[in-house]
């Protein structure tokens, strides 16, 4: 029987000295042998983007105490899985773990977050890979009362992995650990930003502006990520790297495309 350690790839949006990477390392290094390669600094809503256009450094460096080694590159979250795969490491990963994010990336904010692109590309690389976020965006946040959901969930991926081309959305409520009702896997909900730009002067006179809105939840169901938030469970959603409208191919076909 093997003894040795699953190797376990962190990365996220914040930044390697974010609060929220250095508890899951934390977490993470109870699990098996851990590499850092996170952004140097934020890249919060950055999605899937990729640096194209200028280069990309990858430091080693030490933050805190600890067995991980850790990579500190000037680039994206997916920089930094691509860097990681490609690169610094010597075989795939077992597991990719992202964040833990400060802020929800329920419902339609997983398009936007960095912290769960990092984990839809470990999904295209055919490694199992889970992005997780709390619901607090303050720097400051406990995120030491989800630790034992995040652990017990980072164990079953490990132990069983996740369908292929599949990561894992999970969702941690700002509660106290005795108020967690437990974790439910959900659909995510039908949501949107209400957008409006602050439009402003800067001392020359010239117009800038400040992307502002509210968060409008339009799906009532009970099977969504935003319910489960709402009613204290964690949200634990799977996402798939195949954006097909499978649903609408029926439609389509009966269009006249050739006239």
């Amino acid at each position: 029987m093997s003894t040795k350690k699953p190797l376990i790839l962190i990365i996220n949006d914040d930044g390697i000295t974010a609060p929220g990477i250095r508890n899951l390392i934390q977490v993470m290094n109870k699990l098996g042998k851990v590499v850092v390669v996170a952004p140097d600094g934020p890249q919060s809503g950055m999605g899937h983007a990729i640096t194209i256009n200028s280069t990309l450094r990858a430091d080693k460096v030490k933050i805190d105490e600890g067995p991980q080694v850790e990579y500190s590159v000037s680039g994206t979250p997916v920089d930094c899985v691509k860097l990681a795969v490609n690169v610094i490491l010597d075989s795939k990963p077992d597991m990719i773990v992202s964040g833990i994010n400060h802020g929800s990336n329920s419902s339609i904010n997983v398009i936007y977050s960095g912290t769960m692109s990092a984990a839809v590309e470990g999904a295209l690389e055919g490694i199992p890979s889970i992005g997780f976020s709390l619901c607090d965006f303050s720097w400051e946040a406990d995120f030491k009362s989800g630790n034992p959901f995040i652990e017990s969930i980072a164990r079953e991926v490990l132990a069983k992995g996740l369908p292929d081309g599949t990561c894992l959305n999970v969702n941690i409520p700002k509660i106290s650990e005795e108020a967690y009702k437990g974790i439910k896997v959900c659909r995510q909900a039908r949501a949107n930003w209400e957008e409006e730009f602050d439009a402003r002067k800067d001392p020359r006179g010239r117009n800038y502006y400040w992307l502002t809105g509210k968060f409008v939840n339009y799906d009532h169901g009970q099977d969504t990520d935003e319910w489960a938030l709402a009613n204290n469970y964690i949200s634990v959603v799977p996402i798939t790297i195949d954006l097909t409208a499978h649903h609408a191919m029926q439609t389509l076909n009966a269009y006249n495309f050739e006239a």
